[in-house]
Protein backbone atom coordinates (compact mmCIF):
# COMPACT_ATOMS: atom_id res chain seq x y z
CA UNK A 1 0.00 0.00 0.00
CA UNK A 2 0.91 3.61 -0.82
CA UNK A 3 2.37 5.04 2.23
CA UNK A 4 0.51 8.68 0.85
CA UNK A 5 -2.52 7.23 0.88
CA UNK A 6 -3.65 7.90 4.54
CA UNK A 7 -5.44 11.05 5.43
CA UNK A 8 -2.16 12.86 5.92
CA UNK A 9 1.99 12.29 5.57
CA UNK A 10 4.09 13.23 8.01
CA UNK A 11 6.91 14.31 5.67
CA UNK A 12 6.04 15.13 2.15
CA UNK A 13 7.54 16.85 -0.35
CA UNK A 14 6.25 20.06 -1.13
CA UNK A 15 5.23 20.89 -4.79
CA UNK A 16 5.24 24.65 -5.71
CA UNK A 17 3.32 25.48 -8.45
CA UNK A 18 5.34 28.98 -9.45
CA UNK A 19 4.91 31.74 -11.54
CA UNK A 20 1.92 31.15 -13.95
CA UNK A 21 2.50 32.91 -17.54
CA UNK A 22 1.84 31.31 -20.93
CA UNK A 23 4.27 28.72 -22.69
CA UNK A 24 5.55 31.51 -25.30
CA UNK A 25 5.79 33.94 -22.22
CA UNK A 26 8.24 31.87 -20.08
CA UNK A 27 11.47 32.46 -21.47
CA UNK A 28 10.97 36.06 -21.12
CA UNK A 29 10.09 35.84 -17.67
CA UNK A 30 12.58 33.87 -16.83
CA UNK A 31 15.22 35.96 -18.79
CA UNK A 32 13.55 38.65 -16.57
CA UNK A 33 13.70 37.20 -13.55
CA UNK A 34 17.64 36.50 -14.00
CA UNK A 35 18.47 40.00 -15.39
CA UNK A 36 16.48 41.19 -12.14
CA UNK A 37 18.64 38.69 -9.32
CA UNK A 38 21.79 39.73 -11.53
CA UNK A 39 21.37 42.92 -11.10
CA UNK A 40 20.15 43.14 -7.57
CA UNK A 41 23.38 41.16 -6.18
CA UNK A 42 25.41 43.76 -8.61
CA UNK A 43 24.09 46.36 -7.39
CA UNK A 44 23.78 45.63 -3.55
CA UNK A 45 27.30 44.01 -3.73
CA UNK A 46 29.01 47.29 -5.48
CA UNK A 47 27.39 49.62 -2.97
CA UNK A 48 28.89 47.13 0.22
CA UNK A 49 32.06 46.72 -2.03
CA UNK A 50 32.40 50.90 -2.10
CA UNK A 51 31.13 51.23 1.81
CA UNK A 52 33.81 49.05 2.84
CA UNK A 53 36.76 50.38 0.81
CA UNK A 54 36.20 53.85 0.76
CA UNK A 55 37.17 55.65 4.53
CA UNK A 56 34.93 58.49 3.61
CA UNK A 57 31.61 56.22 3.34
CA UNK A 58 32.43 54.39 6.50
CA UNK A 59 30.23 56.20 8.24
CA UNK A 60 27.20 55.24 10.78
CA UNK A 61 24.50 56.09 7.98
CA UNK A 62 26.58 54.04 5.04
CA UNK A 63 27.34 51.09 7.55
CA UNK A 64 23.97 50.88 8.64
CA UNK A 65 22.96 50.85 4.54
CA UNK A 66 25.88 48.17 4.07
CA UNK A 67 23.80 45.93 5.84
CA UNK A 68 20.31 46.56 4.38
CA UNK A 69 22.44 46.19 0.74
CA UNK A 70 23.42 42.27 2.46
CA UNK A 71 20.02 41.62 3.64
CA UNK A 72 18.40 42.40 -0.05
CA UNK A 73 21.25 40.11 -1.45
CA UNK A 74 20.29 37.43 1.29
CA UNK A 75 17.01 37.65 0.84
CA UNK A 76 16.76 37.66 -2.86
CA UNK A 77 19.69 34.98 -2.98
CA UNK A 78 16.94 32.76 -0.87
CA UNK A 79 14.01 32.49 -3.34
CA UNK A 80 15.15 33.57 -7.72
CA UNK A 81 17.88 30.67 -8.00
CA UNK A 82 15.44 28.12 -6.78
CA UNK A 83 12.26 29.50 -8.73
CA UNK A 84 14.43 29.63 -12.00
CA UNK A 85 15.75 26.40 -11.46
CA UNK A 86 12.30 24.68 -11.03
CA UNK A 87 11.21 27.22 -14.11
CA UNK A 88 14.28 25.56 -16.25
CA UNK A 89 13.74 21.94 -15.35
CA UNK A 90 9.90 22.24 -15.08
CA UNK A 91 10.35 20.39 -11.55
CA UNK A 92 9.23 22.53 -8.34
CA UNK A 93 9.51 19.84 -5.86
CA UNK A 94 10.89 20.90 -2.07
CA UNK A 95 11.88 18.25 0.82
CA UNK A 96 10.09 19.51 3.99
CA UNK A 97 13.82 19.88 5.45
CA UNK A 98 14.19 22.39 2.64
CA UNK A 99 11.44 24.67 2.70
CA UNK A 100 11.20 24.52 6.34
CA UNK A 101 14.61 26.52 5.59
CA UNK A 102 13.31 28.93 3.45
CA UNK A 103 10.71 29.29 4.95
CA UNK A 104 12.94 30.61 8.08
CA UNK A 105 15.35 32.20 6.64
CA UNK A 106 12.28 34.68 4.69
CA UNK A 107 10.79 35.78 7.67
CA UNK A 108 14.13 36.33 9.14
CA UNK A 109 15.53 38.32 6.48
CA UNK A 110 12.41 40.31 6.52
CA UNK A 111 12.16 40.84 9.96
CA UNK A 112 15.90 42.04 10.20
CA UNK A 113 14.85 44.22 7.54
CA UNK A 114 12.48 45.97 9.44
CA UNK A 115 14.59 46.59 12.55
CA UNK A 116 17.44 47.67 10.39
CA UNK A 117 15.03 50.45 8.98
CA UNK A 118 14.13 51.60 12.52
CA UNK A 119 17.93 51.78 13.24
CA UNK A 120 18.03 53.66 10.39
CA UNK A 121 15.18 55.95 11.49
CA UNK A 122 17.35 56.56 14.56
CA UNK A 123 20.45 57.61 12.84
CA UNK A 124 18.48 59.85 10.55
CA UNK A 125 16.82 61.73 13.79
CA UNK A 126 19.80 62.36 15.51
CA UNK A 127 21.79 63.84 12.86
CA UNK A 128 18.63 66.28 12.06
CA UNK A 129 17.46 66.46 15.35
CA UNK A 130 21.03 67.23 17.29
CA UNK A 131 23.38 67.23 14.80
CA UNK A 132 26.55 68.71 17.37
CA UNK A 133 26.25 65.16 19.19
CA UNK A 134 25.65 63.61 16.56
CA UNK A 135 29.34 62.46 16.09
CA UNK A 136 29.34 61.63 19.68
CA UNK A 137 26.19 59.70 20.12
CA UNK A 138 26.67 57.78 17.01
CA UNK A 139 29.97 55.68 16.76
CA UNK A 140 31.42 53.00 14.63
CA UNK A 141 30.43 50.69 17.84
CA UNK A 142 27.29 51.49 18.87
CA UNK A 143 26.26 51.39 14.77
CA UNK A 144 27.61 48.02 14.82
CA UNK A 145 25.72 47.24 18.07
CA UNK A 146 22.09 48.14 16.50
CA UNK A 147 23.12 45.61 13.05
CA UNK A 148 23.62 43.00 15.59
CA UNK A 149 21.01 43.63 17.42
CA UNK A 150 19.06 43.45 14.22
CA UNK A 151 19.96 40.57 13.06
CA UNK A 152 19.60 38.70 15.82
CA UNK A 153 16.50 39.89 17.10
CA UNK A 154 15.32 38.88 13.27
CA UNK A 155 16.23 35.54 13.23
CA UNK A 156 14.93 34.67 16.72
CA UNK A 157 11.43 36.09 16.69
CA UNK A 158 11.12 34.18 13.80
CA UNK A 159 11.83 30.73 15.12
CA UNK A 160 8.02 30.21 16.76
CA UNK A 161 5.97 31.25 13.34
CA UNK A 162 8.28 28.68 11.16
CA UNK A 163 8.89 25.81 13.74
CA UNK A 164 4.71 25.89 14.50
CA UNK A 165 4.27 26.14 10.51
CA UNK A 166 6.46 22.64 10.13
CA UNK A 167 4.80 20.96 13.25
CA UNK A 168 1.17 21.10 11.55
CA UNK A 169 -0.17 17.91 9.43
CA UNK A 170 -0.03 18.08 5.60
CA UNK A 171 -2.47 16.90 3.10
CA UNK A 172 -2.31 13.31 1.56
CA UNK A 173 0.89 13.07 -1.30
CA UNK A 174 2.86 16.04 -1.91
CA UNK A 175 0.90 19.61 -0.79
CA UNK A 176 0.69 22.14 -3.62
CA UNK A 177 2.13 25.30 -2.50
CA UNK A 178 0.32 27.71 -4.89
CA UNK A 179 3.71 29.76 -4.91
CA UNK A 180 7.38 30.02 -6.63
CA UNK A 181 8.41 29.86 -2.68
CA UNK A 182 7.77 28.20 0.56
CA UNK A 183 6.07 31.47 1.95
CA UNK A 184 4.18 31.53 5.31
CA UNK A 185 0.62 32.22 4.38
CA UNK A 186 0.97 29.78 1.07
CA UNK A 187 2.33 27.09 3.23
CA UNK A 188 -0.28 27.24 6.11
CA UNK A 189 -3.07 27.04 2.91
CA UNK A 190 -1.98 23.45 2.49
CA UNK A 191 -2.36 22.15 6.12
CA UNK A 192 -4.78 19.72 6.76
CA UNK A 193 -5.36 21.25 10.33
CA UNK A 194 -6.79 24.35 11.77
CA UNK A 195 -4.19 27.21 10.76
CA UNK A 196 -6.13 29.68 13.08
CA UNK A 197 -3.52 29.57 15.80
CA UNK A 198 -0.88 29.96 13.10
CA UNK A 199 -2.35 33.31 11.81
CA UNK A 200 -2.91 34.01 15.86
CA UNK A 201 1.26 34.03 16.27
CA UNK A 202 1.81 35.43 12.77
CA UNK A 203 -0.50 38.87 14.18
CA UNK A 204 1.34 38.65 17.63
CA UNK A 205 4.80 38.50 16.40
CA UNK A 206 4.03 40.63 13.75
CA UNK A 207 3.75 43.30 16.53
CA UNK A 208 7.54 43.60 17.60
CA UNK A 209 9.01 42.37 14.12
CA UNK A 210 6.60 44.78 12.06
CA UNK A 211 4.87 47.41 13.74
CA UNK A 212 7.08 48.43 16.56
CA UNK A 213 9.66 49.39 14.23
CA UNK A 214 7.22 51.18 11.79
CA UNK A 215 5.99 53.29 15.49
CA UNK A 216 9.88 54.29 15.67
CA UNK A 217 10.23 55.27 12.32
CA UNK A 218 7.22 57.19 12.45
CA UNK A 219 7.76 58.63 16.14
CA UNK A 220 11.69 59.66 14.78
CA UNK A 221 10.18 61.36 11.85
CA UNK A 222 8.09 63.33 14.14
CA UNK A 223 11.12 64.59 15.65
CA UNK A 224 12.70 65.32 12.08
CA UNK A 225 9.65 67.68 11.11
CA UNK A 226 9.55 69.36 14.15
CA UNK A 227 13.03 70.15 13.86
CA UNK A 228 13.03 70.84 10.59
CA UNK A 229 10.34 73.23 10.74
CA UNK A 230 12.95 75.14 13.35
CA UNK A 231 15.23 76.25 10.78
CA UNK A 232 15.62 79.63 10.06
CA UNK A 233 15.85 79.33 6.08
CA UNK A 234 13.87 77.24 2.96
CA UNK A 235 17.24 76.36 1.72
CA UNK A 236 18.29 74.58 5.58
CA UNK A 237 14.82 72.94 5.46
CA UNK A 238 15.61 71.50 1.83
CA UNK A 239 18.69 69.93 2.83
CA UNK A 240 17.64 68.32 6.14
CA UNK A 241 14.51 66.72 4.54
CA UNK A 242 16.71 65.32 1.20
CA UNK A 243 19.04 63.69 3.71
CA UNK A 244 15.89 61.39 5.07
CA UNK A 245 14.10 61.47 1.15
CA UNK A 246 15.78 57.58 0.55
CA UNK A 247 15.47 56.21 3.33
CA UNK A 248 11.48 57.25 3.13
CA UNK A 249 10.96 55.72 -0.17
CA UNK A 250 12.69 52.26 1.18
CA UNK A 251 10.17 52.30 4.26
CA UNK A 252 7.25 53.01 1.90
CA UNK A 253 7.77 50.04 -0.90
CA UNK A 254 8.79 47.95 2.39
CA UNK A 255 6.01 48.22 4.47
CA UNK A 256 3.62 48.77 1.48
CA UNK A 257 4.34 44.90 0.29
CA UNK A 258 5.01 43.38 3.44
CA UNK A 259 1.71 44.87 4.65
CA UNK A 260 -0.18 43.01 1.72
CA UNK A 261 1.67 39.51 2.18
CA UNK A 262 1.58 39.22 6.08
CA UNK A 263 -0.61 41.98 8.08
CA UNK A 264 -3.88 41.21 5.96
CA UNK A 265 -6.90 40.25 7.91
CA UNK A 266 -7.24 36.87 7.70
CA UNK A 267 -10.94 37.39 5.97
CA UNK A 268 -8.68 39.11 3.03
CA UNK A 269 -6.31 35.75 2.77
CA UNK A 270 -8.50 34.26 -0.16
CA UNK A 271 -7.09 36.82 -2.75
CA UNK A 272 -6.66 35.72 -5.68
CA UNK A 273 -3.08 33.51 -5.33
CA UNK A 274 -1.95 35.23 -8.80
CA UNK A 275 -2.22 38.64 -7.27
CA UNK A 276 -0.52 37.35 -4.13
CA UNK A 277 2.23 36.64 -6.29
CA UNK A 278 2.11 39.37 -7.87
CA UNK A 279 2.75 41.37 -5.17
CA UNK A 280 5.50 38.63 -3.72
CA UNK A 281 7.69 39.50 -7.12
CA UNK A 282 7.44 43.19 -6.12
CA UNK A 283 9.00 42.19 -3.05
CA UNK A 284 11.52 39.75 -3.33
CA UNK A 285 12.53 40.92 -7.38
CA UNK A 286 11.75 44.91 -7.72
CA UNK A 287 12.46 46.49 -4.30
CA UNK A 288 15.96 44.62 -3.62
CA UNK A 289 16.88 46.18 -7.28
CA UNK A 290 15.59 49.57 -6.98
CA UNK A 291 17.00 49.98 -2.90
CA UNK A 292 20.36 50.75 -3.99
CA UNK A 293 19.47 52.32 -7.19
CA UNK A 294 17.33 55.16 -4.37
CA UNK A 295 20.22 55.28 -2.14
CA UNK A 296 23.07 56.01 -4.62
CA UNK A 297 21.45 58.03 -7.73
CA UNK A 298 21.22 61.73 -6.13
CA UNK A 299 23.64 60.73 -3.59
CA UNK A 300 26.97 62.74 -3.95
CA UNK A 301 29.15 61.32 -1.57
CA UNK A 302 28.46 57.68 -3.33
CA UNK A 303 28.75 59.22 -6.94
CA UNK A 304 32.17 60.48 -6.39
CA UNK A 305 32.94 56.66 -4.26
CA UNK A 306 32.45 55.37 -7.44
CA UNK A 307 34.24 57.63 -9.85
CA UNK A 308 37.36 57.14 -7.09
CA UNK A 309 37.16 53.40 -7.30
CA UNK A 310 36.84 53.10 -11.11
CA UNK A 311 39.74 55.34 -11.78
CA UNK A 312 42.00 53.03 -9.28
CA UNK A 313 40.66 50.61 -11.09
CA UNK A 314 42.01 52.06 -14.91
CA UNK A 315 44.54 52.90 -12.50
CA UNK A 316 45.89 49.47 -12.00
CA UNK A 317 45.24 48.28 -15.49
CA UNK A 318 47.14 50.95 -16.86
CA UNK A 319 50.27 49.63 -14.31
CA UNK A 320 49.90 46.16 -15.41
CA UNK A 321 49.14 47.35 -19.30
Amino acid sequence: MDPAAGNESGTPDFVLLGLWAPPALRPLLWTALLAAYLATVLGNGALVGLIALDRRLQRPMYLLLSHLALLDAAYVSTTLPQALAHMAARCARLSRARCGAQLYLGLSLGSCEALLLAAMALDRSLAVCRPLRYTALVTPLRCAALAGAAWTLGFALSVPNAAAALRLRFCTGRPAVDHFFCELPAVLRTACADTTANHRLIYGLGVPTLLVPLAFILASYASILVAVGKLPSARSRLKALSTCSSHLAVVGLFYGTVSAMYLRPRASSALPARQHKLVAVFYLVVTPVLNPLIYSLRNREVHAAARHALARLRGRRAALG
